[in-house]
């Protein structure tokens, strides 16, 4: 009883893979089946590249991919106006233009005749040359002035006209004064081997001033002061034209 189903049980396992067996031939030699196993391997590749195109296009956070980070940039540089763009335009005064801040002091109204109320004169004698007197003019308002011809000098009230000026003295430009600038005039007081004539001690002195014509004197005059003792001056009293330096003006 026992022999008999254990052989039983072989012979139907036997059988049982027969059947499979040939089931599995069938199975390969079907051309449907084939197809149908192509079609899942292609199936298969399909999502194999399909998962691969997604995860390269999708990096993961923290990689450094060189795509990305060239569309990023191109992005941003678009956004922000940077990529190609030009700079914003900034727009600066025209050459030349003037602003009230960039206006020196006493520019402003032309230059003027230098005369009394618009200057300061000091008189003062030299030492060498002997019996000269040094004239000093500064400009001592807002605007550039021109100091025409030379002074007209009254030394005294004894004084009946005022001195001739030396011709050979004269400039070749008119002299100009820029606010605080000097210029300069000698007088020569008296004849140094004492062959003039007519001579006094003066006391005072006024200054006038002339103009473009040098014909007569304009504006206000000036009162230098002399040496509490006075001056000495006979009729050789000479003046220089106006100078732009002291060295010019002494050379008389």
């Amino acid at each position: 009883m026992f022999n008999f189903r254990a052989s039983r049980t072989r012979f139907v396992g036997a059988t049982a893979t027969v059947v499979l067996a040939a089931l599995s031939l069938t199975a390969c030699n079907d051309g449907t089946g084939a197809r149908a196993e192509g079609a899942s391997t292609t199936a298969g590749k399909t999502a194999t590249a399909s998962a691969g195109t997604s995860s390269s296009a999708t990096p993961s956070p923290g990689s450094n991919s060189s795509s990305g980070s060239s569309s990023s940039s191109s992005s941003a540089g678009s956004s922000s106006g940077y990529s190609g763009a030009k700079p914003a335009t900034v727009t600066t005064p025209r050459s030349g233009t003037r602003t009230s801040s960039s206006k020196a002091p006493g520019s402003s109204g032309g230059p003027v005749t230098c005369e009394g109320s618009n200057t300061k004169t000091i008189a003062a004698p030299l030492n060498r040359p002997v019996n000269h007197m040094l004239l000093t003019v500064t400009n001592t308002g807002s605007r550039t002035c021109y100091l025409y011809g030379h002074p007209a000098a009254r030394f005294g009230e004894e004084a009946q006209s005022v001195p001739p000026v030396i011709e050979d003295s004269k400039p070749q430009a008119v002299v100009t004064l820029q606010p605080g600038e000097s210029g300069y005039a000698s007088v020569n007081l008296s004849a140094t081997d004492g062959s003039g004539s007519n001579g006094y001690t003066a006391k005072s002195l006024w200054v006038y001033f002339q103009g473009r014509s040098m014909s007569g004197s304009v504006g206000a005059s000036a009162h230098p002061s002399l040496p509490a003792k006075g001056v000495y001056v006979d009729d050789s009293l000479k003046v220089t034209y106006w100078q732009q330096s002291m060295d010019d003006a002494v050379n008389w």
